[in-house]
């Protein structure tokens, strides 16, 4: 795959990363926790991340997330964590989303952007399986993002490009 390509796609994926931090980042303690407002702010940056490192991977065959997160976001009952994660415990998992996306990105070749992609609900190639990610990434942020604006009448602005790392070409 060409490296500027490559670039585009890793500085606007990137952006999305970004901006689901800013959100994070811009999320109260008493906003955070609640467990009265659905959806759960916590709730839905992990669901973000869970599936933004679930989609980064090969397949979903022996696939496992980061502890102290577990499989349990792909259960069919739509069942809940056990307890709140921290802003710690999410922060830490988004920065392993990011580097993944990173070298997802920087060691794709055409080969395998081409490819079918290895998780069997999507029937789409491994390309465009990056932009659908990048698509949930930014839905959630903006869905974050809208529950600040609603909640503490303030949220962080839009993020044009990365300014995280460059891709290692």
């Amino acid at each position: 795959m060409d490296n500027t390509l490559k670039t585009i796609i890793w500085q606007q994926f990137g952006a999305s990363i970004d901006m689901l931090e800013n959100a994070i980042d811009a999320c109260p303690a008493s906003l955070w926790g609640d467990r009265s407002k659905v959806p759960e702010f916590w709730y839905t940056a992990f669901h973000t991340l869970f599936y933004l490192d679930l989609y980064l991977s090969e397949t979903d065959a022996g696939f496992a997330p980061p502890a102290p997160f577990t499989l349990g976001e792909m259960d069919e009952r739509g069942l809940m964590p056990n307890r709140v994660y921290t802003k710690e415990e999410l922060k830490t998992y988004l920065v392993h989303g990011r580097e993944k996306c990173r070298r997802t990105i920087a060691a794709m070749t055409a080969e395998r952007a081409y490819r079918r992609c290895g998780f069997e609900w999507l029937d789409i190639s491994v390309a465009e399986t990056l932009l659908y990610n990048m698509r949930h990434v930014q839905h959630h942020a903006a869905q974050l993002n809208m529950m600040l604006r609603q909640n503490v009448d303030s949220a962080p602005r839009w993020v044009r490009k990365t300014n995280a790392q460059p891709l290692d070409l």
